[in-house]
C-alpha cells in the first residue's frame, strides 16, 4: 500500500494552511519531533511563522535538506552506517588530483592530457579536479545507474577509469550504492522499520531528482510522506512546450509549421511553457515514479484582473494565451506598480531602490509588515555586504527594516571560521598592513583581547605613524627575490614605536639608525598593555625577551 500524498494550491499560504491542519494530528510520540523537508533555510523560517501563527507556537519541528534526510533514512534501513557520511564531495577532489597524473599516458586520457599541457600546474590541475569532482557528485544524483554500471567496469572511458580509481575507499557508501541498498531493503521487508519518523512533509521543493523520488517511494512503504507543491497551473501542463520547443521538435519530424496540430504540440500559456520547464518535468515525474494521490480537492484560488500581475497569474492558472486571442487588450491603471523593472548601475543600487520602494509600500499599506515579504536574490553571496549596508544601517532609525538573510554558506554566516581561514592565509602572505589590520578588527579577534573602536582606531594610526606597508622583515622579502631592506616592515614600524616609547627623542634623534616616533604621555600606558598581544607574531623571540627586560 502506498503512502505518498500530494496537496496542489497555487498559493503557499494555502499549503501552509493544509500542513498545519495535517500537523494538528498527533504524533504516536509526544517527544517525536515533526520531520519537514525543505530545499532553503528561507523557506523554512517562513514555514516556521506560518505554523508559529496557525498553532500560536512552532516548536519539536525539524527542517532537514533532503540529502540530509536521505541518509538518516539510510541509516534506520541498512543499520551498517555510520554517523557521518563516508563520501564527501570536498575531499573527492584531492583524491582526483592525487590520480590523474598516473592515468595521463593512457589513451583514454588523451583530452585530459591536452588540457593539462606538459608544464606542471597544480593550480590547473586543481581546477580541473574540481570540476570532475563536481560532476561526478552531480552523476551520483543524476545518473546512479550509470555509476553503478561503471562500478561493473563495463565503460572503458576515462571517466569511468577515474572513478574506479577514486572511489576504492567508499565504493559501497556513497549515495548511488546506499540508494540502491536502500530501495531493495525496503522492497523486501514488509515488518516495520524501527528508527523511521511516522510521516514526513516535503515542503516548498519545486522539483526533486528521479533519485530522491525513488527512496521516498521505497520509503511510502513504511510511513506517510506527504508533498506539498505549489503548483501555478490548475490544469495538468505536462505536456505543453515552448515555440522554440515546438520548432525543434518539427525540425526533428521533419514537418512544418502546419504538423503542429497532427503532433499534437500544445502550447497553453507561452510564458508558462517558456519558463516552466522545471516544474513540467517534475510533474512529469511525478506520475511515472510512485503512486501519488491528491488526499484532498485542490485549494487553488483565482487572483482575479484588478492588476497587471492578477491578470498574469490568472491566465497562467487557467492556462490561457489571450496574446493570441481575439480579446482586447487590457487596460493598465496608472497606479499599477504590482509588475515593476528597474535598471540600476550596481548591486548596492538595486537595494537602496528595494529598500525605497519598501519604505513606500509599508507607508502606503498599515497592515503589511515585514515578514510579509520575501526578496529573492541570484546570488546570496554577492549581495549579502550591500544588504548589510543598505538595510542595517539607514540613513535614520525610523526608516530600519528588520531582515534576516538566509542560505549563506557557513563560511560567511561564521565569523569565527572566516577569522580562522584569515589567519591561516597570514602564512603565506605578504602581511599587508590592511591585512594584519583585517585581522584585528575582526569580531572574535577583538573580543579576545578587549579591544574597543578607540583602541583600533589608535593601532590604525600607529601603524600609519610609522609607515608600516608590508613584510614582517627585510629577510621575508628577501625571500621574495626582493632587495633585503627593512624600512616600512612591521618589524622596523615596531621598533619606531617602541624607541618612541623608551626614548625622548621627540621623532627627531636617530637611534641605531632608527627614527624613534613621537608617543604622547596619554598613549603612553595603552601602547605598552597592547603590545605584548600585538606584537608577539612579528618579532623574533630574543628581540621579545629585550624587550620584556626593558
Amino acid at each position: 500500500m502506498s503512502n505518498l500524498r500530494l496537496y496542489t494550491s497555487n498559493r503557499l499560504e494555502k499549503l501552509a494552511q493544509i500542513l498545519a491542519g495535517e500537523v494538528r494530528r498527533p504524533l504516536r510520540s509526544a517527544l517525536e519531533p515533526e520531520t519537514i523537508l525543505v530545499q532553503s533555510q528561507g523557506m523554512a523560517r517562513w514555514l516556521k511563522l506560518q505554523l508559529a501563527r496557525q498553532h500560536g507556537i512552532c516548536c519539536n519541528c525539524r527542517f532537514p535538506f533532503p540529502r540530509a534526510f536521505s541518509y538518516e533514512a539510510f541509516r534506520a534501513v541498512l543499520g551498517d552506517l555510520p554517523a557521518e557520511e563516508v563520501y564527501d564531495p570536498e575531499p573527492l577532489i584531492w583524491r582526483i588530483m592525487d590520480k590523474i597524473p598516473a592515468f595521463l599516458e593512457q589513451p583514454e586520457f588523451d583530452a585530459v592530457r591536452n588540457y593539462l599541457g606538459t608544464a606542471h600546474d597544480d593550480r590547473k590541475l586543481h581546477q580541473l579536479a574540481d570540476r570532475i569532482a563536481n560532476v561526478f557528485d552531480q552523476y551520483l544524483v543524476f545518473r546512479p545507474d550509470m555509476i553503478r554500471e561503471w562500478e561493473t567496469g563495463a565503460d572503458p572511458g576515462w571517466q569511468a577509469k577515474l572513478w574506479r580509481a577514486v572511489s576504492v575507499s567508499f565504493r559501497d557508501q556513497h549515495p548511488a550504492a546506499l540508494q540502491s541498498r536502500f530501495v531493495g531493503r525496503l522492497e523486501a521487508s514488509a515488518d516495520p522499520v524501527p528508527g523511521l519518523p511516522e510521516r514526513v512533509a516535503i515542503f516548498g521543493v519545486s522539483a526533486l531528482p528521479p533519485f530522491y523520488l525513488r527512496i521516498f517511494a521505497a520509503l511510502a512503504r513504511q510511513i506517510e510522506v506527504s508533498l506539498y507543491l505549489l503548483q501555478p497551473c490548475e490544469q495538468f501542463w505536462g505536456y505543453i512546450s515552448s515555440v522554440r520547443e515546438q520548432e525543434k521538435t518539427l525540425r526533428r519530424a521533419g514537418k512544418g509549421a502546419s504538423a503542429a496540430e497532427q503532433l499534437h504540440l500544445e502550447r497553453g500559456n507561452r510564458l508558462l511553457a517558456s519558463m516552466g520547464q522545471l516544474g513540467r518535468d517534475f510533474l512529469l515525474l511525478l506520475q511515472d515514479i510512485g503512486d501519488w494521490h491528491e488526499s484532498e480537492p485542490p485549494q487553488f484560488v483565482s487572483p482575479g484582473q484588478e492588476r497587471l500581475l492578477f491578470c498574469i497569474q490568472t491566465d497562467i492558472l487557467n492556462l490561457d494565451d489571450n496574446a493570441t486571442s481575439d480579446l482586447p487588450k487590457k487596460a493598465v491603471r496608472d497606479d499599477d506598480d504590482s509588475i515593476q523593472v528597474h535598471s540600476c548601475h550596481s548591486p548596492l543600487r538595486e537595494l537602496e531602490v528595494l529598500h525605497d520602494h519598501l519604505l513606500a509600500w509599508f507607508e502606503r499599506d498599515p497592515d503589511l509588515a515585514p515578514r510579509d515579504i520575501l526578496v529573492m536574490i541570484p546570488d546570496i553571496e554577492l549581495y549579502a555586504p550591500y544588504i548589510q549596508a543598505v538595510f542595517g544601517s539607514p540613513e535614520q532609525d525610523g526608516f530600519r527594516i528588520p531582515f534576516s538573510v538566509a542560505d549563506r554558506s557557513v563560511r560567511t554566516q561564521s565569523h569565527l571560521l572566516d577569522t580562522f581561514l584569515l589567519l591561516l592565509n597570514l602564512a603565506d602572505s605578504r602581511l599587508g598592513a590592511s591585512q594584519v589590520l583585517a585581522l584585528l578588527e575582526s569580531a572574535p579577534v577583538s573580543r579576545k583581547f578587549e579591544l574597543d573602536e578607540d583602541d583600533l582606531e589608535l593601532a590604525r594610526h600607529w601603524v600609519e605613524e610609522v609607515r608600516i606597508r608590508w613584510g614582517r622583515d627585510g629577510r621575508q622579502r628577501a625571500g621574495l627575490g626582493l632587495p633585503a631592506w627593512a624600512e616600512n616592515t612591521w618589524c622596523h614600524g615596531l621598533e619606531r614605536l617602541l624607541l618612541g616609547y623608551a626614548l625622548a627623542g621627540n621623532g627627531e634623534e636617530l637611534f641605531e639608525k632608527i627614527l624613534p616616533t613621537m608617543i604622547s604621555r596619554a598613549t603612553r600606558a595603552k601602547f605598552w598593555a597592547g603590545w605584548r598581544s600585538f606584537s608577539t607574531g612579528f618579532l623574533p623571540p630574543s628581540k621579545r625577551s629585550g624587550l620584556r627586560g626593558h
